[in-house]
């Protein structure tokens, strides 16, 4: 089924049925996509970095500078697996979640992970402007992108399904892209008639 436009989006009913866990670099659109994505399906929207700084009451970068890596790595896990927990919605993860075997596998059975994949360049030009990106605070943050980028791509591609990500997307049109390929999963997404 085609969607045919954001009229026509609005108004079909769906009933999700499993967890959608959108996973990508930094920058994919996790978060805007994912917040347009539970709207359009009317259930909630859970944003895993968000979680953890309200947990810490601190930033991501704030916990990154103040421990290290491998603990936020460590509560990251502990709050993906409370959410998976909670109820049938979309979660938004941080860009390094889906690289960690434990998170795959809880995703995986609690749900289905859709990776955002989107190129070097759609990439950096959304994220070269910000400081909020604690992994990217070196002297060359395009160069750490892109060492992160092919880094990643491999565990990213472990996801069940894949919605490629366009610079002239508006959120609309990434959010419909995302919706067909989740019809084409009735263990995943129903449209009700």
């Amino acid at each position: 089924m085609k969607l045919k436009d954001k009229r026509d989006a609005a108004v079909l009913p769906f009933q999700l049925k499993k967890t959608v866990t959108l996973v990508g670099m930094m920058g994919s659109g996790k978060s805007a996509i994912g917040t347009a994505l539970a709207r359009r399906l009317g259930v909630p929207f859970l944003d895993s970095d968000a979680e953890i700084e309200a947990a810490a009451n601190m930033t991501i970068a704030e916990i990154f500078e103040a421990y290290d890596e491998a603990f936020f790595r460590e509560k990251e896990a502990q709050v993906i697996a409370r959410l998976l927990d909670t109820e049938i919605g979309i979660l938004s993860t941080g860009g390094g979640a889906f690289l960690q075997a434990t998170n795959r596998e809880a995703i995986s059975q609690k749900g289905i992970a859709v990776w955002l994949r989107a190129d070097l360049d759609l990439l950096w030009s959304r994220v070269s402007h910000k400081n909020t990106r604690p992994l990217l605070l070196t002297d060359d943050p395009r160069a750490t992108l892109e060492s992160l980028y092919t880094a990643r791509v491999p565990e990213y591609a472990k996801a069940e399904l894949v919605v490629d990500a366009r610079k002239d997307y508006s959120i609309d049109q990434m959010t419909d892209k995302v919706i067909e390929v989740l019809l084409g999963r009735a263990d995943v997404l129903e449209e009700i008639q």
